[in-house]
């Protein structure tokens, strides 16, 4: 279903877009923030799917909706934050406050001083950054191929090897020092993030990796994409709110992606129905950029993005709650076993 819905947004995201000079404009994905986070999403994505299957469904419903409740608040937050300044730029441009370069005013206010992870974009005739992408396919084929070799628990893989034993286990854990591998590649030969956030101070790079292992390791537990967990930590850092919404649906197509397919490893039932659903996933992205695109572009509020995230929060909290605890209820009058489970 995540993954159906990312492919919309990912193609929204991607397309080509020109002025009207018909020179190259920048897209709003920060692929640098995208490649610094992928590797330890993917490792967070497949040890949150381990975890799955060993923590019981009254621990997967209490983590859910005690993450989701919290990041409810600080996107809310944020976009409280978002609004009040954008309100400020509105009231400055009606009284003629002028700009100059970098986004300072005169008044001394800094507004954006982001510089991209790994330099400068370039100009908008810069094209399209296909280096970039095709290292986010490699970082995650080199997953991809692990999760092929390895197979599932059940011994089902392209090389023969014993359900969860030695040889099964090292290709797991080989994940670790894979991922300790493009980030380190990615975190030492790039120059650093300046992003501001809410105390105007610049943010460490290594905030984005930790950052994404523990969204992938929450999104592989609760069954969904790391990047819609991920977004309240990047506004909070200070990415704005366009560049978080098109950043965050790549990386969860990556993550979510993978998550299905280890779910499929797992053995996953009803792949008919989850079809399906991923359709109406699709569908309804696809309805929700029009309206939220045209919004935007109506009233000059980016901060709408960040109230639809919340909202969306807001409802996953309260609906997929009511489902999980409706879940531990049949297992405890039916007297299901529910505690721990081994992970094969």
């Amino acid at each position: 279903m995540v993954t159906g819905g990312s492919i919309a947004n990912v193609m929204y995201n991607l397309r080509t877009k020109t002025d009207k000079s018909g020179r190259m404009k920048k897209g709003l994905v920060d692929y640098d923030i995208a490649i610094l986070s992928e590797p330890c999403m993917l490792l967070g994505v497949s040890v949150g799917v381990v975890c799955n299957h060993v923590f019981p469904e009254w621990l997967i419903t209490i983590l859910f909706a005690v993450f989701l409740v919290w990041s409810t608040f600080k996107t809310c937050s944020n976009g409280v934050g978002y609004w009040k300044t954008e309100t400020a730029k509105h009231n400055e441009s009606r009284n003629g406050c002028e700009k100059v370069g970098n986004g300072v005013t005169k008044n001394g206010e800094i507004e954006n001083l982001r510089e991209p992870l790994m330099g400068v974009e370039g100009k908008e005739n810069s094209g399209f950054p296909w280096k970039k992408l095709m290292v986010l396919v490699m970082v995650w084929f080199s997953f991809f191929i692990i999760y092929l070799i390895r197979g599932n628990s059940y011994g089902q893989g392209i090389m023969p090897m014993k359900p969860c034993g030695v040889g099964y286990w090292t290709l797991s854990l080989f994940q670790v020092p894979l991922a300790i591998g493009f980030t380190s590649w990615i975190l030492f030969s790039k120059q650093p993030i300046a992003c501001l956030g809410p105390n105007k101070q610049g943010v460490n790079k290594l905030i984005f990796p930790l950052m994404a292992l523990m969204a992938g390791a929450l999104g592989g537990v609760f069954g969904i994409g790391g990047g819609m967990l991920i977004s309240p930590l990047l506004l909070q850092v200070g990415v704005t709110p366009e560049v978080t919404a098109a950043t965050c649906s790549l990386m969860v197509f990556f993550s979510s992606t993978m998550s299905a397919f280890q779910y499929l490893l797992f053995g996953m039932e009803q792949t008919g129905a989850a079809l399906v659903f991923s359709f109406i996933c699709f569908v309804a992205s696809v309805l929700g950029l029009v309206v939220v695109q045209k919004a935007i572009k109506e009233f000059g509020r980016a901060s709408l993005i960040v109230f639809s995230i919340g909202i969306v929060m807001a409802l996953s909290a309260v609906l997929m709650t009511s489902f999980g605890v409706l879940d531990v209820w049949q297992d405890y009058i039916s007297g299901s076993y529910m505690g721990f489970k081994m992970p094969c």
